[in-house]
């Protein structure tokens, strides 16, 4: 029976929801607060974590942080009644396997927990992907650039960093680079380093032995060791630490790695593959990321388009999405109508093919008729495609939030995360704080 720990401060909606899962053969715990649901998180393994976003005492994204860094492993679904697709952006990127609105529709929420459950489901961090899918892959200019740039390097050795925004389908394309590739026959693994902990981060890297640090409890095999032969890619690759930056540019160059508490190197042959939506040249002037290790990742660049720069691939990407849902929830929707087609050419995708291919998938669950009309979209996405957009300016102005007084700031904040469409990493470099102090005022002034 399959365990699931709810953290819920809605006492009547917490038991509703306890007895649904219950009813169909779930074990469920149940807590009300952060404290005592994180201490219950620690004490046993669940099989799926179902947490409310606004807690009396916490938030859901700051327990969706300590849990990852603790089980990654865990499937994650945050709850709300504030719904904004940014702040589901957001989540997803922290580890999030889904999040969903209240009031919880009871066949969404019971698909969505089944999915979580499947051994096959991705994994957080290091699992072995599953062999490459049919994907269309679009015929707008952008599309058929990215392409050919893929299959040309693809059947080299060189080391490959995929930039892109988050959703456009980065570890797809890294995929594609394997499979096209003469170690197709050869594990591709895949680690997602945003995922990882500082303390962690190496010995999922690099293995450890057993007794080398509180919780090595017994030997573990490194993706590295585990790539051998193949290739390894490493997602959102600027959240490394400086440390483990180090130990990376050793295996890349010597190729050999040494497991945490072992003086046992072994040598491994692997093709790296990295990704990121942040931009790693502006990482190395801030010395944040080390500029040697740069540029032996950065052999070559593709750059992975946002899906609004992509329009003229939308029908493609829709009718391919449609027809998956339509396979895996034995469906049979055959469109959609004028109006849903209409808000999704005007809507602007800030989560890219991600978001997408969930809304698809939700619309075409909850269809009944032949066609997907506009009650089976998010109530969120109907509300900012039908919100004007303030367009960009051409350039960008740099402020500086410590010259400004504190009733400017949020004005300013907002006027920025507008200009660079919620890029939360440009963002901060435009108003010359770090990324931390960002989220930190967005808090402070209710921005979401």
């Amino acid at each position: 029976m399959a365990a699931v720990l709810l953290i819920e401060d809605d006492l009547t909606f917490s038991r509703i929801l306890e007895g649904f899962l219950q009813k169909h053969g779930f074990q469920v715990t149940t807590n009300h607060n952060g404290k005592d649901g994180l201490k219950t998180f620690l004490a046993r393994s669940y099989d799926l974590v179902l947490l409310d976003y606004r807690l009396p005492d916490t938030t859901g994204m700051d327990m969706l942080v300590e849990m990852k860094k603790v089980r990654p492993e865990t499937a994650v679904i945050i709850m709300t009644s504030f719904s904004d697709i940014r702040t589901a952006v957001k989540a997803i990127k922290l580890g999030a396997f889904e999040y969903i609105t209240k009031p919880v529709n009871p066949d969404e929420l019971l698909m969505i927990v089944q999915q979580s459950m499947k051994k096959d489901r991705p994994a957080v961090s290091g699992k072995k992907a599953s062999p490459v899918k049919q994907f269309v892959q679009g015929k707008s200019e952008a599309s058929q650039h990215l392409h050919n740039y893929v299959k040309l390097v693809a059947p080299t050795a060189m080391s490959v960093i995929i930039e892109g925004e988050s959703g456009t389908g980065k570890e797809y394309v890294a995929r594609t680079i394997h499979q096209l590739s003469a170690r197709a026959k050869a594990p591709f693994v895949a680690v997602d380093c945003g995922a990882l902990s500082k303390d962690l981060a190496a010995s999922e890297l690099f293995g450890h032995i057993k007794g080398s640090f509180t919780g090595a409890v017994q030997d573990k095999t490194g993706q590295f060791e585990a790539a051998h032969t193949g290739t390894l890619f490493l997602d959102e690759v600027g959240n490394l630490s400086y440390e483990v930056q180090i130990k990376l540019l050793r295996a890349i160059q010597e190729r050999v790695v040494s497991p945490i508490g072992s003086n046992k190197e072994i040598r491994v042959d692997v093709r790296i593959i990295t990704a990121t939506n942040d931009d790693l040249a502006e990482s190395v002037k801030r010395g944040q990321f080390r500029e040697d290790l740069y540029h032996r990742l950065n052999e070559f660049k593709l750059e992975v388009p946002a899906l609004r720069e992509r329009s003229s691939d939308l029908n493609e990407f829709l009718d391919f999405f449609r027809e998956s849902a339509n396979q895996e929830l034995g469906k049979n929707v055959v469109g959609f109508n004028d109006e849903v087609l209409h808000l999704f050419k005007t809507y602007d995708w800030p989560g890219n093919l991600r978001e997408l291919k969930n809304v698809v998938k939700r619309a075409v669950l909850l269809t009944t008729e032949d066609v997907v009309s506009i009650q089976a979209l998010p109530v969120e996405m109907i509300t900012a495609a039908r919100t004007p957009v303030t367009k960009p300016t051409p350039a960008v102005p740099v402020y500086d939030l410590k010259a400004l007084q504190e009733t400017q700031e949020k004005e300013m904040i907002v006027k920025t995360l507008q200009e660079v469409r919620y890029n939360k990493s440009k963002a901060a470099r435009i108003l010359n704080i770090d990324r931390k102090t960002l989220y930190l005022k967005m808090e402070k002034y209710n921005i979401q």
